[in-house]
This record gives structure tokens, sequence and C-alpha cells, in this order.
């Protein structure tokens, strides 16, 4: 069965603040009617990130609106998701991020065509200021280019 859903929650300040390097997409532990608000579009990745807790990989700050129709049954809005990932992947990720002080960055949150949540994870290393600023130089120039050539 193909299932049709165009849900695609983005991070998108995570290429601002991060050097994106390593990416991996995870399963969600999800409880009660957190699909059905995820499947709505109600969910935000915008403060998120990764932690680890006793050998799991867990998303912090992902906010899972209440499902209007929930009874009194409704999940809370903000808690510690679980991340299926396998093994290898998680003690991988366990060892780059306690060598290396790197962190794990959530991306991109979406329905795939089986109707799971993923959830797309980069490794990822904090940018200094001055690397901000050439980003942002970087857009405003490309801006300006799209902008000249549209006029002709």
């Amino acid at each position: 069965m193909k299932f049709d859903n165009k849900v695609n929650i983005l991070n998108r300040k995570a290429r601002f603040n991060y050097e994106l390097l390593d990416k991996y997409e995870a399963g969600l532990v999800l409880h009660g009617t957190e699909i059905k608000s995820i499947r709505l579009g109600k969910a935000s990745i915008a403060e998120s990130f990764c932690q680890i807790i006793e050998g799991e990989i867990y998303v912090i700050n992902m906010t899972v609106d209440e499902y209007f129709f929930g009874t009194r049954y409704n999940h809370s809005i903000k808690r510690e998701r679980k991340l299926l990932l396998q093994r290898k992947e998680i003690n991988k990720l366990i060892r780059k991020t306690k060598d290396t002080g790197l962190t794990m960055v959530p991306t991109r949150l979406y329905i795939n065509e089986r109707g799971l949540a993923k959830i797309q994870i980069y490794l990822a290393k904090g940018k200094k200021l001055y690397d901000k600023r050439e980003s942002i130089k970087e857009r405003d120039t490309k801006r300006n280019i799209d902008r000249v050539t549209k006029k002709y």
C-alpha cells in the first residue's frame, strides 16, 4: 500500500548554525495521537536536538501539538522521543559525539511511503560567528545575482 502524504517539516536554522557532516534516517517511537498530529503537519523541530541517554538516542524539545479530536488520553506536547536506529549506527554516533565534540541535529521530519514517521538527523559541527557572517554574505550575493538576471 502506497501512502501519499506530503508532510515535510524542516529545521531551517540547522544549516545556518551548523556545518552538517553525516546524515542518518531514524524512526520515532510515538505514543497515542502523536502520529495523527504529525500527519496534519502540527509538529516543529526548530528548537530540537538529539541527546544520548543510557545508550539510546532521544530527540529533545520536539513539539507535537495535541490532536484536536483527542480525548483526555491525548499525548503531551513536549517530551523526549526515542529514535530507532541500528545498534552499529548508535555506537558510531556515541563514539563521534564523545570523542570529537560533534552534535546531532534533526533537520527534517516526514512521513515515508509506508506511512511511518521518520526523522533525518545529521552529525554536525557548530559554526563560528565568522562562518555565519560568510553564509549571510553568500546568500545576499546569490540573491542579488538572481535579481539582476531576472530583469534581463
